[in-house]
């Protein structure tokens, strides 16, 4: 018994804690207006680009970080994949590069653009070999 409650805590606290990373911009403007919030807007190669890599294990997968996610922001990645097992819809690449054109024009990655509800870019940045806390507290400074 004392076996299964720990698991539904441990279930439910990783429920509580969990990303939800949209893919459909339109979607993640939507919700980010419907709930008055910020929309983090994240360039990465996720199959290619190591400081992408280090930014989501490092940063986006910590327990800190998810939590202040689902309490501050929308999240939406606009993911470039290069291998061919990994390759996006078609519909999705083309958002994304259209994405890119807007917000990238660089082709910095991963590149880091937090936006009101409106879409006015508040601040952008990319990885940093910070802490969880350092860097919410630069995207903090975004919305001053």
């Amino acid at each position: 018994m004392k076996n299964k409650i720990a698991f539904l805590l441990l279930f439910i606290g990783t429920i509580s804690y969990s990303q939800n990373w949209k893919t459909n911009f339109n979607d993640a403007k939507q919700e980010a207006v419907s709930q008055n919030k910020p929309l983090l807007l994240v360039f990465s190669g996720s199959d290619w680009c190591a400081p992408c890599i280090k930014l989501d294990k490092n940063i986006w997968q910590s327990t800190e970080f998810k939590k202040y996610a689902a309490e501050k922001l929308v999240l939406e990645r606009a993911d470039f994949p290069k291998r061919k097992q990994n390759q996006l819809e078609d519909q999705i690449k083309k958002q994304n590069q259209d994405l890119a054109e807007r917000y990238n024009k660089d082709g910095i990655f991963p590149l880091v653009v937090l936006l009101d509800n409106k879409g006015k870019v508040l601040g952008t940045t990319s990885y940093k070999n910070v802490s969880p806390t350092e860097y919410i507290e630069l995207l903090n400074s975004f919305l001053k």
